[in-house]
């Protein structure tokens, strides 16, 4: 039903890949306008503000709870 290929298959092309070299330059790129720029600035500042943001609003709840039942404790217990 198949028919097997007796001879080896050259992989020669794929060592030419890697040192393949086109003659067609790419286009010279855009530079960026400064509202451009602007509004990537304001992008990663807020991602920025965001993360710092989330950490200081996240950093007392990763703090163990201290129970209030102590205190009240010790202070009925110095009235005393």
């Amino acid at each position: 039903m198949f028919r097997r290929r007796r001879e080896p298959v050259p992989f020669a092309f794929v060592a030419e890949a890697d040192r393949f070299r086109s003659n067609v330059t790419p286009p010279p790129r855009e530079s960026l306008s400064k509202t451009q720029i602007a509004a990537r600035s304001l992008v990663g500042l807020t991602v920025v503000s965001g993360l710092v943001g989330a950490l200081l609003f996240g950093m007392p709840a990763l703090q163990p709870h201290q129970a209030p039942e102590k205190a009240q404790q010790s202070e009925a217990a110095q009235n005393r």
